[in-house]
């Protein structure tokens, strides 16, 4: 026995006559009907066939006499309209088409006139595929596919791909990976119908050689020539057989039956097709269609890039805001006069200095500075300046948690004697004397009444609406009240308790003692607590605005990848047909063509997730706020991940439901 002959054999028990026996295939009236027009055509009528273990059998028959339909339902691609198909000793007809794809993968292996091997991956990786869906690991199927081909005369050749190859090369290929899974019987359809008269011979040779090693054959062919080969001619017309003939009168050879080659191969499928594996496939198959791919690419990750750029733009303005609100006091209540829930305008008489005085004396009030401002235009030698004057108690600059940075805040004493004392803020400074100047001690006027500075405040930067609150000066309330705004009632209560946790409390106190002194509630309270939770829920809602904006074009993203993997499906039929045929089932399909969905969202997350960040950055550069976290970003990589899982299925789906049949046809 030859090299290949040793090669081919069966190992699991030696030839008997008794096993050459064994019925392998056995058909009872078999009929394949399609539909056409009103009626339906009969590819086979009534049809009973038996072949046995290590039979080599020529089905010969001119173009549409059936042939290929009944090596079709020989080999589980498809199902007969009637009658019973079985193969070693099982009824097939009433499988499920898992189950046919795992017989397909365990007992047959196919030669194709067109080869139908994958043309963006190497030989050897097409020999592989079989292998693939039968769990073998990498190392395993890369040896028998090394093995294969190198008996076959291709070991220099197993990393070029089919167009690098002959015809015959590719159909000693296409053989390989019928024996790969140590298949027990090879279905050779027109195997030489592509090749010259040389490769033909090469390849007739190579599969006698096959089944003096053990295996079964059923070679499809029209023509007398290639049908001679074989050991019996079964001749079929218009669907029937008409004749079954053995030219060659003599017994199987020695070696030719055997059952499972349990040494060569897996009884059975080990595990289903790996996630890893599917999305190696995934890889090679969007490389092939790169262009395509990129623009796949573009829609994913321009829609995770504005979800992050969005929400850090929007995380980034509550956060500017809340710090202004907190830079306040978290602690304060804040009272104005007028009745709640009123709309009212201009000035309200309604809250005096007293009412702070009374609501000093409350239980965890630190302080309680009364306040009324006004616009005023200070001048200082030939420089005037409009800003607001706030005239107030000297407990403000505690309250309101704001340092002095030069000189002192006046004092209760200059409460009560009315000094014409003024503390500026820093911006009133920058415009009357400049940034470098010393102000303490100097004079300025006020509505032309002299002051005298004493004081400058911290910088305190922009209040929560925008406004910059070091544009303000200072003098003590009842010098303004008398001097500067002409009335005595004040325009705000500023109240600051010493526990946090009770200022509902303090709140509703507040509330209920100046109710006591004005009779009725022409006042509103409010604390800043609150007033926080409030403006975060607004903030919160508006930047969920901006992320659902954002979001939509991730939508979008996700209906592309759904039309180009369509696409894919259309376009990939035939290789479909040729998974299946090789024993992929329906969730072998499903993973490979919803991993490539998943790849492409994965990689478009990736990349969007560092575009965003990228022009976050270039955002912040421009002075927009701009707050980076790892949620955010986490999320809309997941929702990329997720989109591929949505929009991948119903193509995926449609590729896992496609007849094995219908695909092998497609072109």
């Amino acid at each position: 026995m030859n090299a290949i002959h040793q090669t081919f054999a069966r190992r699991d028990r030696p030839f008997s006559p008794e096993g050459a026996a064994e019925p392998l295939i056995e058909l009872e009236e078999v009929s394949k009907l399609y539909p056409s027009g009103d009626g339906a055509l009969v590819a086979l009528d009534r049809v009973s066939l038996t072949i046995r273990r290590g039979e080599y059998v020529a089905i010969m028959g001119q173009s549409g006499s059936g042939k290929s339909t009944l090596m079709n339902l020989i080999g589980c691609l498809d199902r007969p309209t009637s009658g019973r198909l079985k193969v070693a000793g099982s009824d097939v007809s009433a499988l499920d088409s898992d189950a046919l794809a795992e017989l397909r993968r365990n007992v047959f292996g196919f030669v194709f006139q067109r080869y139908n091997l994958l043309a963006t991956v190497s030989a050897a990786e097409n020999v592989e595929m079989p292998a693939i869906y039968a769990g073998l690991r990498h190392h395993q199927r890369a040896e028998r596919a090394r093995a294969l081909l190198e008996r076959l005369g291709l070991g220099e050749r197993s990393h070029h791909r089919p167009s690098q190859l002959s015809g015959g090369q590719q159909q000693r290929v296409s053989i390989a990976r019928a024996l790969v899974n140590g298949a027990e019987v090879i279905l050779a359809d027109e195997p030489t119908g592509a090749l010259d008269s040389h490769s033909g011979q090469e390849v007739l040779a190579l599969l006698r050689e096959i089944n003096e090693g053990g295996r079964t054959i059923l070679l499809i062919t029209h023509d007398a020539s290639v049908a001679a080969q074989a050991r019996r001619v079964i001749r079929i017309h218009d669907g029937r057989i008409v004749d079954d003939s053995r030219p060659d009168s003599g017994d199987a050879p020695d070696g030719a039956a055997a059952p499972t080659d349990k040494a060569g191969r897996p009884r059975r499928a080990v595990t289903a097709l790996h996630f890893l594996e599917a999305v190696k496939m995934a890889l090679r198959s969007l490389r092939a269609n790169l262009f395509r791919t990129v623009l796949t690419l573009l829609g994913i990750v321009i829609g995770v890039a504005s979800v992050i750029t969005m929400l850090a733009v929007g995380d980034g303005s509550r956060q500017q805001v809340l710090d202004r609100i907190s830079a306040m006091g978290t602690d304060l209540i804040l009272i104005r006069p007028g009745a709640p829930n009123i709309r009212s305008t201009g000035d309200i008489a309604t809250l005096i200095p007293d009412d702070a005085t009374a609501i000093a004396g409350l239980p965890n009030v630190r302080q309680a500075v009364p306040e009324r401002s006004a616009g005023a235009t200070l001048r200082h030698g030939n420089r005037d300046y409009a800003t607001t004057v706030d005239g107030t108690w000297p407990g403000f600059s505690e309250a309101r948690d704001w340092s002095v940075a030069a000189g002192s805040f006046f004092s209760e004493a200059d409460v009560k004697s009315y000094a014409p004392v003024i503390v500026f803020g820093q911006t009133v400074v920058d415009n009357l004397f400049g940034g470098d100047a010393e102000p303490i001690g100097e004079y300025v006027l006020v509505n032309d009444i002299p002051f005298e500075i004493i004081g400058v405040m911290a910088a305190k930067g922009a209040s929560p609406n925008g406004a910059d609150q070091d544009d303000v000066a200072f003098v003590p309330l009842s010098t303004g009240l008398m001097r500067i705004f002409g009335k005595q009632y004040v325009r705000s209560i500023t109240v600051r308790v010493a526990d946090v946790a009770a200022i509902d409390d303090t709140q509703a106190a507040v509330t209920a003692l100046l109710t006591r002194r004005h009779k009725t509630e022409d006042f509103q309270t409010r604390n800043m607590s609150s007033l926080l939770d409030t403006v975060s829920q607004t903030q919160g809602t508006l930047t969920l605005l901006l992320g659902s904006v954002a979001a939509i074009s991730l939508l979008v993203g996700g209906i592309g990848v759904m039309n180009i993997m369509l696409v894919s499906v259309t376009e990939r039929t035939r290789e479909i047909g040729v998974r299946m045929a090789t024993g992929a089932r329906m969730r072998d399909i499903l993973l490979q063509f919803n991993a490539e969905a998943v790849v492409v969202c994965g990689i478009g997350g990736a990349i969007g997730v560092v575009l965003g960040l990228l022009t976050s950055q270039l955002a912040r550069s421009f002075g927009i706020p701009i707050l980076l976290s790892l949620p955010p970003a986490l999320a809309a990589f997941g929702c990329a991940f997720l989109t591929g899982m949505l929009f991948g299925y119903l193509p995926a789906r449609k590729a896992a439901r496609l007849d094995p049949v219908v695909a092998l046809s497609a072109e």
